[in-house]
This record gives structure tokens, C-alpha cells and sequence, in this order.
């Protein structure tokens, strides 16, 4: 999946998502974000760097750190690098209207290899696969997962699965009951209206 289909869907006259680039330079550190995302249905938004770009899931339920958990994961076009930062509202009339919010992010590494130069290798195998593992290390996510490729579907399905490690949990998990009450999308499904983006000048 390319950026070009990224660039498609989406125009950036009146967007405020940055324009899809691969990102330039060599990877000293590889980079995840969970981005929750109030569109027509409410769903976060797994991205894992690889390549230069972010291999994205979206996760209709939210991930979870309880290993029984098997939260499907749809598989979407690439996104650039830089959408990692990205929060604030999406105009209504274009792609995934709405908004976004980053829920956690930091970085990434293979499960098997945490040399960076090595890792991106790995898990660009896992992918290729249908199988990747990988760890992260942010702030509400921290230690093993796993994608895994449904083998038998017709789409992109996979499922994210929590492995059991010492950042493990065995209660019930719910991603909704981690993020702040004073989130802008909670503050929108209040009733409270969120913040205008910004338009772009024309150029």
C-alpha cells in the first residue's frame, strides 16, 4: 500500500493532515501512535513505522493488554511519517471527517532484535508473513504484541493480540475507560463542539 493512494483520498486545500512523504534520512529510532478517531464510527488507529512511512491497522475496539483479548485489526493504506503528530478536526465533506487525537504513542521496536537497523528488516518479514511481532514502549501500551494475518479472510482482517509479559493484564481492558474526560472527542460526544481547524491560503 502507497502513499499515492494516501494522497488520493484527500485534499489538502482543505485538510490539515499532512501531504504523504516518505521520510528521509537514516531510522535511529523506529516510532508507533495510537490515534483515536471520532468519524462516522469512533475507532483508534494503530501505526507502526516502517520504510519511511507508517504501516497503519484500524482497530475498531482499541487495543487491549489483556493477552485473551483478540481486537481485529483492519489493514489501510500507508500514511506518511508525519501523521504521527497529527491531532485536530477533519472538515466535514472529506476523508474520515472528524477528529483525531493522539491516545498514545513512542517508539517501536522487533521482538527478536531492538537494533533499529535490524529491527525495520524483521519486521518488514513479520508483515510480509502475515505474522508480525513487535514492542513498544509508550506511555499506555508498553511491552510484546502481535498481528496476525486472518489467513482464511478476503480483506486486509488481522488481529491484535497482547502477549503475556510482565505488562500483561488478566482484568478487562477497555481503551475508552484510559483516555481523559477532557479529550476533544469526548468533549464532542458531550455536546461540546470541537475547535475549527485551521484552512489553508491558497497557494
Amino acid at each position: 500500500m502507497s502513499l499515492g493512494l494516501y494522497n488520493k483520498k484527500r485534499n489538502f486545500n482543505e485538510t490539515e493532515e499532512p501531504e504523504g512523504k516518505k521520510k528521509q534520512g537514516k531510522v535511529k529510532t523506529l516510532s508507533f501512535v495510537i490515534q483515536r478517531h471520532k468519524a462516522s464510527r469512533l475507532h483508534y488507529d494503530l501505526r507502526l513505522e516502517m520504510e519511511g512511512v507508517l504501516k497503519c491497522w484500524a482497530v475498531p475496539k482499541g487495543p487491549s493488554l489483556n493477552p485473551k483479548d483478540k481486537r481485529l485489526a483492519m489493514m489501510v493504506e500507508d500514511h506518511p511519517y508525519d501523521y504521527k503528530d497529527f491531532e485536530g478536526v477533519i472538515p466535514e465533506g472529506n476523508y474520515g471527517a472528524g477528529i483525531v487525537e493522539i491516545w498514545d504513542k513512542g517508539t517501536l521496536t522487533a521482538l527478536d532484535d531492538i537494533d533499529p537497523s535490524k529491527a525495520e528488516k524483521a519486521l518488514l518479514a513479520g508483515l510480509e508473513a502475515g505474522n508480525l511481532k513487535f514492542v513498544l514502549n509508550g506511555k499506555k501500551l508498553k511491552g510484546e504484541f502481535a498481528l496476525v494475518k486472518l489467513k482464511k479472510a478476503d480483506d486486509n482482517s488481522w488481529l491484535l493480540i497482547k502477549h503475556r509479559d510482565e505488562y500483561a493484564t488478566d482484568e478487562p481492558y477497555d481503551s475508552e475507560e484510559h483516555t481523559p474526560k477532557s479529550s476533544p472527542i469526548n468533549k464532542a460526544l458531550a455536546g461540546k463542539k470541537a475547535a475549527s481547524p485551521v484552512k489553508k491560503k491558497p497557494s
